[in-house]
């Protein structure tokens, strides 16, 4: 093998054994999932939150 091609090699390993971003990766497509699963089911959720917020007000009234 030629002096110039080994060091390409030898980074070209390091780098493809390197775990680091997969990590980034992993948690980018969980934030994915879970704005996807929002916007999904957003109507659903902005009901549930006004009804737990206007039970929450009821109730402090009545304190």
């Amino acid at each position: 093998m030629s002096p110039v091609k080994e060091p390409m090699l030898q980074e070209l390993q390091a780098f493809w054994q390197e775990e680091d971003g997969a990590g980034v990766v992993e948690v980018l497509l969980i934030l994915v999932v879970i704005i996807s699963l929002v916007l999904l089911f957003k109507n659903q959720l902005t009901g549930l939150v006004g009804t737990i917020l206007s039970k929450i007000t009821s109730q402090a009234n009545g304190v």
